[in-house]
């Protein structure tokens, strides 16, 4: 798959150029990462944040939310038929690195508002989250 072009082959392209991804799909919790092919002329997601790998496609923005939604709500039909877990488990433990520059500020930061980096860097992360959730 090829990710949106910068002339689209189709209007509704558009509407995810520049989208970096970041669609705003949201359906009962779940979010989708969504792909243009310009070669099949298609849109093409999954939904982020499972363990299962989970697809669906449509030639238009208006049936790819419907396929999403319809994508979802068959995922967690078929977790409670199986009787397992929708979504993966995290374990709450977050490990990445940065450059020794940012590493530092962060530690300044965290230090001025009398919190641990691991609490500040919760914070941090929780409100960028929400963010993205509400968009």
């Amino acid at each position: 798959m090829k990710p949106v072009a910068t002339k689209a082959a189709r209007p509704e392209a558009n509407k995810l150029k520049g989208a970096k991804h970041d669609t705003g799909f949201s359906y009962k919790g779940y979010a989708a990462r969504i792909e243009f092919d310009a070669e099949d002329e298609i849109f093409t997601g999954r939904i982020a944040g499972i363990s299962d790998v989970v697809g669906f496609h449509a030639d238009s923005v208006k049936d790819l939310k419907s396929a999403f939604r319809e994508a979802v709500d068959d995922y967690l039909e078929t977790c409670a038929r199986l009787s397992k877990s929708p979504q993966k488990a995290y374990s709450g433990q977050l490990m990445f690195r940065v450059s020794p520059e940012l590493h530092a500020s962060a530690a300044v930061a965290a230090e001025v508002a009398g919190k641990s980096l691991n609490a500040w860097a919760e914070e941090v992360l929780r409100l960028a989250a929400e963010r993205r959730s509400r968009r």
